[in-house]
């Protein structure tokens, strides 16, 4: 499956891929779906050298899935250490293509000098805790009860894994 960095052509089926992911109140803090507007922003703070937002794509054309490393925390000592977020189509899910990204990002980060990934994954979030396992992380942290969806706690847990 071919993956390659985002282009701006691309976040219509981004932001579809990730409203997608909303109503099942697993992957996401969001409660309601995002615009393409509202995105645009967001889109921008990506670099595909430094900073990337890849997707997976079908031969079709249609975006499978993406990935994103984004900067952690915002402050300069944090520079070598990011954020990954990744989410799968519906019609695409467990067909190993959040583990070929995640794949992808792990062997490509260190040459954007980055040294530590981190995933902030909800608890109940047992695939996903499981994909981030399966490529080498280990939880870091557990924070309790601190989201609410739909008048439910919910925990989050935070994982990393250190590059070479």
């Amino acid at each position: 499956m071919p993956i390659r960095a985002a282009q701006a052509s691309d976040l219509p089926q981004i932001v579809e891929i990730y409203n997608a992911s909303i109503p099942g109140r697993m992957a996401t803090a969001d409660a309601e779906p995002v615009t393409v507007a509202a995105r645009e922003p967001w889109f921008r703070e990506f670099d595909p050298l430094t900073r990337p937002l890849w997707i997976s794509v079908a031969p079709t054309g249609e975006i499978q899935g993406w990935l994103s490393l984004r900067s952690f925390y915002g402050r300069p000592a944090y520079r070598k250490t990011v954020e990954v977020g990744v989410y799968t189509a519906p019609a695409a899910q467990h067909r190993g293509i959040a583990s070929a990204l995640l794949a992808h990002a792990l062997s490509s980060a260190p040459a954007s000098g980055i040294c530590t990934v981190l995933a902030f994954v909800f608890a109940h979030n047992v695939p996903s805790l499981r994909l981030f396992e399966n490529a080498g992380f280990v939880r870091w942290g557990h924070l309790p009860g601190v989201a609410e969806l739909d008048g439910i706690e919910r925990d989050l847990d935070i994982l990393g894994r250190r590059l070479a």
